[in-house]
């Protein structure tokens, strides 16, 4: 199922700064950055769970937001991509 991940850490402090760096480390482990903050993410049931769960851990709940938006499998229809930075498709074929 496609996930789309946002969030907003505060960086007024150090400890905000390394906040923002390991959320957006977390979610470059389980998908592709589209915009500064957003990702989308090719993932399971579990693996959702899982990157939820490495996520709040991270997070100080108190000055940070996160919104999880579950866009499931016929994710294809619902996103549209107008203007810079082209598309992609996760699930297309990986050239290294």
């Amino acid at each position: 199922m496609m996930v789309l991940i946002t969030y907003d850490v505060n960086t007024e402090t150090a400890a905000g700064r390394k906040r923002l760096r390991l959320v957006a480390k977390q979610c470059e482990n389980f998908g592709q950055r589209v915009q500064n903050s957003v990702f989308e993410c090719l993932v399971d049931p579990a693996q959702l769970a899982d990157l939820k769960n490495r996520l709040e851990g991270i997070i100080d709940k108190e000055r940070d937001s996160l919104r999880i938006y579950c866009l499931g499998a016929n994710w294809k229809r619902r996103v549209e991509h107008i203007g810079t930075k082209p598309g992609y498709d996760p699930e297309g074929v990986l050239l290294v």
